[in-house]
């Protein structure tokens, strides 16, 4: 699914650049991909798309602390919390866009999810609000796991 996650941030330059679901479907299955791979690309960008849209003001504005569950400490592990506290730290999400990529990340169901699926969950929600990272944030954001060494919390 991640691979086809990662076709359409190359390939489309913004998400109103995307065929409908179905087009996008047979486009995706002539490049090579599996058809449940598409259909689950499909949901799940389409639920990432009804939630980037939402305007929460409560959310955008907190300033608060945020504790994860011990669900979430589970599916995200420490290096993918601490990644999502820096780039929240960095003004590159904001409290709203760590919800979206948190609920995200859960609806993957795996345990734990890499630090490269969380990266591809933040261009995807960045993408699907119409949102370029700078350049060193997408160096970050497209860099590989192993070059850094993972952030953890203080």
């Amino acid at each position: 699914m991640f691979d086809i996650l990662v076709y359409l941030y190359e390939t489309y330059y913004r998400p109103d650049a995307c065929p409908e679901p179905a087009a996008l479907a047979k486009k995706l299955s002539a490049v090579g991909f599996d058809d449940v791979e598409i259909s689950e690309a499909l949901v799940w960008l389409t639920d990432l798309t009804a939630m980037a849209g939402v305007e929460h003001t409560l959310t955008a504005s907190s300033t608060g602390t945020r504790f994860y569950v011990e669900e979430e400490q589970d599916v995200l592990g420490p290096g993918a919390i601490g990644f999502i506290q820096f780039l929240e730290s960095a003004k590159v999400l904001s409290p709203l866009q760590r919800e979206i990529v948190i609920e995200r990340a859960l609806a993957l169901e795996e345990a734990p999810v890499s630090l490269g699926k969380l990266k591809v969950i933040v261009l995807m929600l960045l993408w699907s609000q119409g949102k370029e990272p700078d350049a060193l944030m997408f160096d970050d954001l497209f860099g590989s796991d192993e070059d850094q060494a993972p952030r953890l919390l203080h």
